[in-house]
């Protein structure tokens, strides 16, 4: 079971001081010559259902990348975790050809937490044992990477939901990011479980708005009457399949009910959005976007838009992954 991002955060709810100094869908990155002896960075992105591995050059033009199934310790254990790892990292190294990778910028779950750190610099430094090592949370590189730049606030929506920022003092706020069972408002998971809700309440006679949805819901499970929600849901399903309903959702923007469920998620992920930048004495122009569900265009996306009161989504520089690597760099340079 998916562990809630707040139990692998180094913050809290409250501001704190740090040290000195989605996926973007469909984004071009221009490969270097693998012969380029100078600078190079690898990034590595931990986070959710997958790991991606890159190396950059000083410019972060892509070298290679990498990428193989989720690596998350606090999903399928610390051994397991290491394995990926490794092997990703050693096929990086391996397609990348010559040359030394100076820095290394991880965002995975945990990672921010001092054991966690620790751990992943043991699973790290027999293959790189030269390198920089700037081990950080998923949420980091992703507003590294949508920014450019450390400093401003990142809102992600995948199966959970969770905002988080940097002040340009270094001050840390995190909003969000509790797990499904206690919060994850507008998450992929909260949008599945409401599509649920509403075939139950259909069913019952209490929502008259809900035919199209419900026989969009049942028909994606293959299901032949409501009662039968109630063994697949407490019995078979994960987090991740509650959430995978969301696609459904978003494909009938035109629904009352489906529009209504859009309508309230997007009002749960701005007001992270906005909670987290007030604190930070950002405005909504510092918000950049992660996660499946806000990085590409639908339903969702553009009603957060609106919700935030932007005139155009938020431009993101890079995906989390080279987010990694230039966490590496801008942090290897400040020392």
């Amino acid at each position: 079971m998916a562990q809630p991002r707040r139990q692998s955060a180094g913050t809290d709810r409250r501001a704190v001081s740090i040290g000195a100094g989605a996926d973007h869908a469909g984004r071009e990155l221009r490969r270097a010559d693998t012969g380029d002896m100078g600078m190079r960075w690898m990034g590595i992105d931990g986070g959710g259902s997958h790991l991606r591995v890159v190396i950059v050059d000083d410019n972060l033009r892509v070298l290679t990348e990498q990428s193989g199934e989720s690596a998350n310790p606090n999903s399928i254990g610390q051994q397991v975790a290491a394995e990926r790892i490794r092997n990703a990292v050693s096929a990086a190294l391996a397609a990348a050809g010559r040359g030394t990778v100076t820095g290394v910028g991880v965002g995975i779950a945990g990672a921010s937490a001092r054991h966690a750190a620790d751990w992943l610099e043991s699973v790290l430094r027999p293959v790189l044992p030269r390198a920089q090592y700037a081990l950080s949370s998923d949420e980091e590189i992703a507003l590294v990477g949508g920014r450019g730049r450390r400093d401003g606030v990142v809102l992600l929506a995948g199966t959970g939901s969770t905002a988080y920022g940097v002040a340009q003092d270094g001050r840390v706020f995190r909003s969000g990011g509790w797990g499904y069972l206690l919060g994850d408002e507008g998450s992929g998971y909260w949008i599945g479980l409401q599509a649920l809700r509403a075939v139950t309440r259909y069913a019952d006679g209490r929502l008259d708005t809900a035919g199209d949805l419900a026989a969009t819901i049942m028909k994606r499970l293959a299901l032949s009457t409501p009662d039968e929600l109630i063994a697949y849901v407490y019995r078979e399903a994960r987090p991740t399949d509650i959430a995978a309903l969301t696609r459904d959702v978003l494909a009938l923007p035109d629904d009352p009910r489906a529009r209504a469920i859009i309508d309230h998620a997007a009002h749960h992920l701005a007001e992270l959005a906005v909670h987290v930048a007030e604190k930070l004495d950002f405005t909504t122009e510092a918000i950049t976007f992660a996660g499946t569900l806000l990085t590409t265009n639908n339903p969702l996306s553009e009603a957060v838009v609106n919700a935030l009161g932007l005139p155009l989504p938020p431009t993101i520089r890079y995906p989390p992954v080279i987010g990694a690597a230039l966490l590496a760099k801008l942090k290897s340079h400040a020392n």
